[in-house]
């Protein structure tokens, strides 16, 4: 025991073989394994090895300091974050100093933007060399502002930022906390604007959009709207208002309006040469018969054209269950669509995440044993995958089509080749961010700087 080093429950490391030289941990024996923040990754070959190479921002809420890393790959595991999502994380063994201390230890590589440290030291990695005293703090030091500057060479520049708000309605919500820290990271003034307290005034002459309390909103240079269902009618009034105060949209009041009219949504798509599973609608009961078999019979799915994605959405597996289904939604004039079942997909799709014309990321989602999967993602796990040309391009295509600059498009393979399911004008981060540890967040960022030419 008298040969363990005794440290607080915050502690100052380095990886030397990684280039890093000193980096801020959270020591938790609670957590089993050690994470360590890192976005760009990529595996690659060397000398008939497994590697894997990443790009690493030391330093918390600085995006300018990025040290190019690169170790050998020794797993690749699934692991649950702290918020109990899955996700799929490549494995590295590295050499790590804490203190006069250096051992070797096994670290999982994931995007810890979110997170309130860039390291966190599981108990696997300090087993047999490490005590704990919670209660304290840098037992072995810190490095002082001056050191920091000196060990990262930090550029004193400052950078013109833009007055940026996010238009969402819950600031806890993981996308609108790397949305907001992205944007200050990147040297904006980030604020966060809850759509149920912004009300506006129609007027000729002098235009306005006021936030609860009276504090009018006129003069931002851009907005970010994160417009959940329920709020579509008025977030897309509101982000209308922006607009006419020639404010930035980064998705335009339209496109998101047609993006959430999943008919509309289709019709488009469709006129845009993207293919779809076959789908049918009508509205009368007494079509019900020829509705079944225009999508080639049952299974088949049934969605109601206001329900959100994963909601609203049944399977029929016989044709009387279909009948069924159809005519009560009918009876409740409900309007709804009804699509072929790709069954050959097996409970996966693809979730390409397409901004300014770009596909920046890439995921496929797989529903856990059990769960129903209609055609859609209801949940599951996530993992990185390299999506085809064709795929590429029909995502691209899909986004430009509804004139979305940033946009989650799911497409199912089949046998007929892959089928645009979905296309979402606020797709969430956490899963795409946890899976491929890209900064999208950052991306969304940066493409409200190329329209400002910073």
């Amino acid at each position: 025991m008298l040969d363990k080093v005794i440290v607080g429950s915050e502690e100052w490391c380095a990886f030397p073989e990684l280039g890093i030289p000193t980096i801020k941990a959270r020591v938790d024996s609670g957590a089993k394994t050690s994470a360590l923040h890192a976005i760009n990754i990529a595996p690659f070959q060397k000398d008939g090895d497994n590697w894997v190479k990443f790009d690493i921002n030391p330093i918390q809420n600085n995006s300018k300091t990025i040290i190019h890393c690169q170790a050998r790959l020794v797993d690749k595991r699934v692991v649950k974050s702290s918020s109990g999502y899955r996700e799929q994380r490549y494995v590295i063994k590295t050499g790590i100093k804490v203190g006069e201390t250096n051992w070797e230890v096994e670290v999982t590589l994931t995007n810890r933007d979110s997170m309130g440290f860039r390291m966190l030291l599981g108990r696997e990695a300090m087993s047999g060399r490490i005590l704990v005293d919670p209660e304290q703090k840098y037992l072995l030091g810190q490095p002082t502002q001056e050191k920091l500057k000196e060990y990262y060479n930090n550029s004193n520049e400052e950078k013109k930022g833009l007055r940026i708000g996010l238009l969402a309605s819950n600031p806890e919500l993981y996308s609108n906390r790397r949305i907001m820290e992205a944007g200050e990271m990147r040297g904006h003034e980030m604020h966060f604007l809850n759509l149920k307290y912004c009300y506006m005034k129609l007027d000729a002459h002098t235009p306005e959009i006021h936030y609860r309390g009276g504090r009018i909103l006129n003069d931002f240079d851009a907005v970010i709207p994160r417009i959940r269902p329920s709020m579509t009618f008025y977030g897309c009034a509101i982000t209308r208002h922006f607009e006419a105060l020639k404010v930035y949209s980064l998705n335009s009041s339209s496109a998101i309006t047609q993006s959430r009219d999943k008919l509309f949504s289709l019709q488009l798509l469709l006129n845009s040469g993207v293919d779809i599973p076959t789908t049918g609608f009508a509205n009368s009961p007494l079509d019900t018969n020829d509705l079944i078999q225009m999508v080639g019979g049952p299974p088949l799915i049934v969605k109601l054209l206001e329900g959100t994605q994963g909601k609203g959405v049944v399977l029929a597996e016989t044709k009387k269950a279909a009948e069924s289904v159809i005519n009560a939604f009918k009876s409740l004039n409900a309007n709804i669509l009804v699509q072929e079942f790709i069954k050959e997909a097996n409970g996966k799709d693809l979730r390409l995440f397409v901004i300014d014309g770009k596909v920046v990321a890439a995921i496929q989602r797989e529903a856990l044993p059990g769960e129903f999967r209609a055609n859609i993602h209801l949940g599951g796990t996530a993992s990185v995958i390299k999506p085809t040309a064709e795929e590429k391009r029909i995502a691209i295509k899909a986004a430009k089509a509804m004139n979305l600059k940033v946009a989650g498009v799911d497409i199912i393979r089949s046998t007929k080749g892959p089928l645009l399911l979905e296309v979402n004008s606020s797709p969430g981060l956490e899963g795409i961010e946890g899976a491929t540890s890209k900064d999208i967040a950052g991306e969304m960022i940066r493409a409200i700087e190329k329209s400002f030419k910073l």
